[in-house]
């Protein structure tokens, strides 16, 4: 009696997917453009086998090598057309669209970041930059990092770094920023990095992100962590839809939700364990700014 049941449970599934099948055939033979009888010519079958696919009303499927012939000429997935995926994309086109590399200058100067921040408008964004934050750096850092390689476009490089810092004022973003412990000690000592850079630069630069960061709070978050213990390669995590990592001279973007999600686990480590919080930043910058010289 068990195994009647279980049989007749079967009936619908089975029924349901058939059903499901013939509906995604027909939308992606029109979707396609192509005839049925064309699809079967490239299938290399008869056009009466596929309309018998077309047209049953039971749960008879074709057999697994017209499906994923039929999925492979109209550029579908196998599972799409069987109800098992809701992405018609092939697996390969998928890894396609999950990753992506562009071209990155060597300031904000260009639109993609920015397009990237606005279509993240209203998620936290997570960064772990290459040097200071450029939209938290005065006019002056600016030039004295940039000038020397981007000559007259310096000055776009102050108003993007501009246009970041309103557009985080405006929007419902917050913005969680690590850094490593040595970036700010190199900056205040001129050392690495920061050689040459002037005293009066690194005190006003100093004073701008005390400012932004108690103005700022708790939409604002610096940490600081030990890279000795933990490392960060420079990435921007845009909420649940985009991670982007820094390679210096470009972009390597992900879509995928497994691996952002692996970068925000790793991201949200390095603010657990951070050596100074948020909270602490304004704090400790205040006492180093005394050891600019």
């Amino acid at each position: 009696m068990r195994d009647i049941n279980h049989h007749m449970s079967e009936i619908p599934n089975k029924l349901t997917r058939a059903q499901e099948f013939r509906l995604r055939l027909t939308q992606a033979i029109k979707a396609a453009g192509i005839t049925q009888s064309a699809l079967a010519r490239a299938i290399g079958t008869d056009r009466s086998t596929l309309s018998q696919a077309l047209g049953d009303t039971g749960t008879r499927l074709p057999g697994a090598h017209v499906i994923g012939a039929c999925a492979s000429v109209l550029g579908v997935s196998s599972d799409w057309l069987l109800g098992l995926s809701d992405r018609p994309e092939t697996a390969a086109d998928l890894l396609s669209n999950s990753f992506e590399v562009s071209h990155a200058p060597r300031a904000l100067v260009d639109e993609q970041i920015f397009d990237w921040h606005r279509e993240a408008a209203g998620y936290k964004i997570r960064h772990v930059p290459a040097t200071l934050p450029d939209m938290l750096k005065t006019d002056e850092m600016l030039t004295w990092e940039y000038g020397p390689h981007l000559g007259r476009t310096a000055k776009q490089a102050i108003n993007a770094s501009q246009d970041r810092l309103n557009w985080m004022r405006q929007t419902g973003s917050e913005y969680e920023i690590a850094l490593p412990l040595y970036e700010i000690d190199c900056f205040i000592r001129a050392t690495g990095y920061y050689t040459g850079l002037p005293a009066a630069i690194r005190r006003t630069q100093a004073d701008r992100l005390i400012t932004l960061t108690e103005q700022l709070y708790p939409r604002l978050r610096i940490y600081q962590f030990d890279a000795r213990r933990l490392y960060s390669a420079p990435v921007t995590i845009f909420g649940p839809l985009l991670a982007v990592f820094y390679t210096g001279g470009h972009y390597m973007a992900f879509r995928d939700r497994r691996r952002i999600e692996t970068f925000t686990s790793d991201f949200d480590t390095l603010i657990r364990e951070a050596q100074y919080t948020a909270r602490d930043f304004p704090t400790l910058l205040t006492e180093m700014r005394q050891m600019i010289r």
